[in-house]
């Protein structure tokens, strides 16, 4: 795709959500570093409704070890893989009190050496906590830059390193939560919902349509 279009998607994303933010609810960077860690292979929604009981009891990495690993999982058994996941949270939460004196780390390096994050965890963590310009590239992500043209890629690292060349700075921040939630409600994997995009006209795929 020429820059030129780009740039123009990206207008249209800012112009229509100026201040775009991720759906999962959380109160601290912890919450949120949870939060993410639990939404691996889930939905928001599903998160969002252990957290907002999980939260109201251990909002600390100190309150989820006083928990331990079975009062844990009690609040997120509703959500996929929670024993691997609790197992990981354990662990992770004893790493920040231990060597980040209780706070959730801001660099990637420190954020990957915890348990259950990966490299699209500690994005979106580096994004929506700390403002840095990252991109997480998930499903809907990686669906949507393939699928309109903004990148062409294989793998998640190849779709993000794309986009982080081209989309332009001054929308880089923003641009995690703007393609995830164009591709959550409008560019569906199955059956997009060509006739309610608002960037239709400059999309690869509507070209393929006509």
């Amino acid at each position: 795709m020429q820059q030129p279009n780009i740039n123009k998607i990206f207008k249209i994303f800012a112009e229509n959500n100026p201040a775009p933010t991720t759906e999962l609810i959380y109160g601290s960077d912890f919450e949120l570093l949870i939060a993410v860690i639990l939404s691996a292979q889930a939905t928001d929604i599903s998160v969002n409704k252990a957290t907002e009981h999980l939260f109201k009891v251990a909002a600390t990495p100190q309150r989820i070890l006083d928990l331990g690993l079975v009062g844990l999982k009690k609040y997120i058994k509703t959500i996929g893989l929670y024993n691997s996941k609790a197992d990981n949270i354990i662990k992770a939460c004893k790493i920040i009190i231990e060597n980040f004196a209780g706070q959730v780390p801001r660099t990637r390096a420190e954020l990957e050496s915890l348990p259950g994050v990966g490299r699209k965890t500690a994005n979106v963590v580096l994004n929506t906590a700390f403002g840095e310009h990252t991109i997480a590239v998930d499903t809907h992500i990686f669906r949507v830059a393939n699928r309109v043209g903004l990148a062409h890629g294989d793998t998640p690292l190849a779709v993000e390193l794309q986009l982080e060349q081209v989309i332009p700075k001054k929308y880089l921040k923003d641009a995690h939560h703007w393609l995830i939630l164009h591709g959550r409600y409008i560019c569906k994997a199955r059956k997009p919902l060509c006739s309610e995009c608002a960037i239709f006209d400059l999309c690869e795929y509507s070209g393929k349509m006509k």
